[in-house]
């Protein structure tokens, strides 16, 4: 397994809190846009999060070119605060100086935040080309003919001791259409949402939502300058939607991260072209980066309550990514997994710096780093990662992540790690990685590392077509892989009932002998485990011919036709009738 004797880093100077950091320190609540912002949007709001009973009042705020502006307040849903929504935009460049009183009665607290507006850069919106793939590897169906994704294969099937449950994956690239697709563990299709052309998804999973299960995933455009643009969207278990989270402030959704709390807020993230002065590292006075913003957004009024930039907090010269070239913006940074903590703080992992980052939500400050550069932590034997991605908090000081060691190369294999860190003594040890010992698979951009029940883990690959579920000692219970050159950002693994209000799909067709061959499928059903076939003279006057278990997505039955109406009805383990076909003539 490659990455088993790390190097060692550690800091080379220093977390200190700045000017910045102290003066949101000092706030009663956070503000957002933080104090020392350097690229807030022209079009922000004003967001004051505080304890549940927040109030706020007397906000006044002033733009050094715009001047006075004034504007609304609206109370997030969570009680927890209030965001200023102002009546126009603000100037490029210009320096915003926010005041407020922040409490009620006896307690009412000043409040303040000044930041800079950034001066927005134009990118190219061109999309990745569709480029090879094996249109062999591509599902059809004749019940069900719009939907054409790609197939999974299992190359090991799942072994004892592998989690229960259906695989949520979102391919796209490749051939086959783009969309989020269920599938179980013997490769079948159980549900697939195609998307229009020109959009793909990714984060495709289980959480929930109102205290109910949901299926969470973003669909949008990706740029071929890094990121995405688009939204997230939440569907019931019947498959509808039943909201969607949008960026706010101005900004599209990227595709990197969607994440629910259980207090109706979804942690998102976005990309940002703008202007910088790039002096400092050797670049054009006048360059354009690709700055990473966080955001945590109000799920039921789209208020955004807490908004953090990295260009401020994290140095340019810690990037490892080099500067841009052909008209490239530069992705210093590059955010692309949002972890919330148990003590008011956020872990990004930023693929740029092969770096994760311990953010304090009410300052915004570095509580810590954790490898590049500048890491807080003596890194052991094997501990050292790369370009990474899904960092994740675990019990006992553990944090998870995928190490893609990859692009430009750094190990021969990606893998997930686990690693111990020790706050006391400042250092880092690897616990367990896991690493496909079959195949190498080195990953160059993408992936994901899921913690499942038992003590299991499921990587997916990401740019490649692969996924594999390890046990907690790194044997492999089960492995995939999607069609030649298909990618999917994520892989998940849950259980999952679906009950879609759609009706079963079939196609009838006439054979010899006065006989009917019926094609039969359900999107996104799963309580289906038997089919009944149904056929009459007239559409009113049907009768039972025949049935059969069902095989897959789709089961084809053969039976007598004593009549050209047919339909067919869904069973479930009881035998009761879950779903009824429209009566078609065969």
């Amino acid at each position: 397994m490659s990455g088993c004797s790390g190097t060692s880093q550690h800091a080379s100077a220093p977390i200190q809190a700045d000017a910045s950091v102290r003066a949101a320190a000092a706030n009663p609540v956070t503000l957002s846009p933080l104090p020392g912002t350097v690229d807030a949007s022209p079009e922000t709001q004003i967001s004051f999060l505080g304890a549940h009973g927040t109030n706020v009042s007397g906000v006044r705020v002033v733009g050094s070119r715009s001047g006075p502006h004034a504007g609304v307040l609206r109370r997030f849903s969570t009680g927890s605060g209030e965001s200023f929504l102002p009546t126009r935009p603000f100037l490029p460049a210009e320096q915003v100086t926010v005041d407020a009183r922040v409490g009620g009665g006896r307690g009412v607290k000043p409040a303040h935040t000044s930041f800079t507006i950034a001066t927005p850069a134009a990118v190219s919106e061109a999309e990745f080309p569709v480029e090879g793939g094996d249109s062999r590897a591509v599902q059809s169906y004749s019940s069900a003919p719009g939907l054409t994704p790609s197939t999974l294969t299992i190359t090991t099937p799942a072994q004892p001791g592998s989690t229960p449950g259906y695989l949520f994956l979102a391919p796209y690239q490749g051939q086959g259409s783009a969309g989020p697709m269920i599938v179980d563990q013997s490769g079948q299709l159980v549900w697939f949402h195609p998307l229009a052309a020109g959009q793909e998804a990714a984060n495709f999973g289980v959480q929930r939502y109102g205290g109910r299960p949901v299926l969470v995933w973003w669909q949008g455009r990706i740029i071929q300058v890094g990121f995405g643009q688009g939204e997230d969207v939440i569907y019931d278990s019947s498959y509808r939607r039943v909201a969607s989270v949008r960026a706010g402030n101005g900004y599209a959704a990227d595709l990197h991260e969607i994440r629910l709390t259980p207090q109706g807020t979804a942690w998102i993230d976005a990309f940002a072209p703008v202007e910088q002065d790039l002096t400092a590292v050797h670049g054009a006075s006048r360059a354009t980066v690709t700055d990473s913003v966080i955001q945590e957004v109000d799920i039921r009024t789209g208020l955004v309550m807490w908004e953090w930039h990295a260009l401020g907090h994290i140095p340019l010269a810690e990037s490892e990514n080099p500067l841009a070239t052909r008209g490239y913006p530069w992705d210093y940074v590059h955010i692309n997994s949002i972890d919330p903590g148990r003590s008011g703080d956020v872990l990004l992992s930023a693929r740029s710096t092969s770096a994760l980052y311990d953010v304090d939500v009410h300052s915004g400050g570095l509580r810590w780093r954790l490898g590049g550069r500048y890491s807080s932590f003596k890194l052991g034997a094997g501990a050292a990662f790369y370009w990474q991605h899904d960092a994740r908090f675990q019990p006992g000081g553990v944090i998870s992540l995928f190490d893609n060691g990859s692009e430009p190369p750094k190990e021969k294999q990606s893998r997930g790690l686990l690693l111990s860190v020790d706050q006391t003594t400042r250092s880092v040890s690897l616990v367990r990685q896991f690493a496909n010992p079959t195949r190498t698979l080195l990953s160059a951009s993408q992936g994901s590392m899921a913690p499942l029940a038992g003590g299991n883990w499921l990587l997916g690959y990401g740019r490649l077509p692969n996924l594999t579920e390890f046990d907690d000692l790194g044997h492999v219970l089960l492995d995939a892989t999607l069609g030649k050159d298909v990618q999917d950002y994520s892989v998940d693994l849950s259980r999952w009932t679906g009950r879609p209000r759609t009706r079963p799909s079939m196609l009838a067709t006439p054979l010899a002998g006065r006989r009917v061959r019926v094609d039969v499928s359900w999107n996104g059903a799963t309580d289906v485990v038997s089919w009944r076939v149904l056929c009459g003279r007239t559409p009113r006057a049907l009768v039972a011919v025949g049935g059969a278990g069902r095989t897959g997505f789709q089961t084809s039955i053969t039976a007598p036709a004593p009549g050209r109406y047919v339909a067919v009805q869904a069973l479930d383990r009881s035998g009761a009738i879950i779903g009824t076909s429209a009566v078609v003539r065969a």
